[in-house]
């Protein structure tokens, strides 16, 4: 599982600096801003249930 997170948030880090290289591809940029910080916070919560720490 930590793979796969990983994996999502190597990729939508990678469409976020593309989008800002490349002129014009600006939406692909907040696109992966977006899901990145999608990704990040569903993993973060992911494993603080298996952890079973107190919210």
């Amino acid at each position: 599982m930590i793979l796969i997170i990983l994996v999502l948030l190597v990729l939508w880090l990678g469409m976020g600096v593309i989008g800002f290289v490349v002129k014009g591809l600006l939406w692909l940029a907040v696109i992966g801003i977006v899901l990145f910080l999608v990704t990040a916070a569903w993993g973060w919560l992911t494993q603080k249930k298996k952890s079973g720490t107190p919210s």
